[in-house]
């Protein structure tokens, strides 16, 4: 009998442009029909943040599937699977905000880290598909964010990130509630959550299986087990996999030695991240410096794939 092929998982990556509160996906390129060619659940590495206009369908929350309709609202978080799909491929118009909740919090409250983290935790508890209508203030919050980044009017990026501080006050408060309960910690993404997150926050450190599984509160042999089941690589390899990523984000904005990028994306030496990059891009550094497009168009070769953008 056929080994049963494992389910793909997505992670599609953004990266908040210099100077902007966050990213903005507007107007009539989103009017589409959503979940055409596309098969599997996808994650990012930041908070989505959708509303829907118009068009019905449903929403895929790891193990959960809410039905969408005009007036609802998705607070999605980081690393949480999820996918749209559309009825029939019609046509639906979504909005969407890609947030790094993270920085804001600690460039909020950098007095205070420890309450920064703890905020954040509770943020990003949940991933939630709900009417707007029982949850006026968000829904005007949401709206209202989208429309600074739409116009982008004297002072929208000062605006965004007080309504967005707002709009994580509001999750939080909600998130502390019983009214939905989305995300079960007993299965799916959410019981490697936490070593996903630190991975994020930590890549350039030092890290080992242990610290992650840890993290997890799990032993070190059942976290590598559960790791490689719902992502269909080992620990180690996403961790390379994110450290490659950084390090080509990184390329783009510096000049530094290939030494000092290695160092500042986690590897341990030059040699270590040449064979990392070339295994996951099938490329040297180098030659990805010179020509920085062959990332954004390359499938990695995982089961679980990684995207630039949507």
């Amino acid at each position: 009998m056929a080994a049963k092929k494992k389910q793909e998982i997505e992670f599609r990556y953004y990266e908040i442009p210099q100077n902007e509160p966050c990213i903005a996906l507007l107007g009539e390129a989103w009017v589409r029909p959503y979940g055409e060619d596309m098969d599997c659940l996808h994650f990012h590495n930041y908070m989505e943040i959708g509303y829907c206009y118009d068009g019905m369908g449903e929403v895929v929350l790891d193990d959960e599937t809410v039905s969408y309709k005009p007036d609802m609202f998705t607070i999605i978080p980081k690393n949480f699977p999820h996918n749209t799909n559309s009825y029939h491929f019609s046509l639906s118009r979504w909005e969407y905000l890609f947030v790094d909740v993270e920085a804001l919090l600690r460039e909020v409250y950098r007095e205070d880290p420890l309450y920064a983290d703890d905020l954040g935790a509770i943020i990003n508890n949940r991933a939630w598909a709900v009417e707007a209508m029982p949850h006026p203030e968000m829904t005007e919050l949401i709206k209202n964010i989208m429309d600074e980044m739409r116009y982008k009017k004297d002072f929208y990026a000062e605006s965004v990130k007080g309504l967005l501080l707002s709009l994580f006050i509001n999750i939080a408060r909600m998130n502390q509630g019983k009214v939905v309960k989305v995300r079960k910690q007993s299965r799916g993404v959410s019981q490697i959550s936490f070593a996903l997150h630190y991975i994020g926050a930590n890549y350039a450190e030092e890290l080992t299986i242990g610290d992650l599984a840890q993290v997890s509160h799990m032993s070190e042999t059942h976290f590598r087990r559960v790791f490689q089941k719902i992502m269909n690589m080992t620990p180690s390899d996403y961790l390379n996999l994110v450290r490659v990523q950084m390090a080509c984000e990184y390329m783009k904005k510096h000049t530094d030695s290939m030494e000092l990028v290695a160092e500042r994306c986690g590897f341990q030496s030059v040699s270590t991240f040449n064979r990392n990059f070339k295994k996951v891009l099938n490329i040297t550094p180098y030659q990805w410096k010179i020509h920085p497009e062959n990332y954004e168009t390359k499938l990695l070769d995982y089961k679980i794939s990684a995207y630039k953008g949507w």
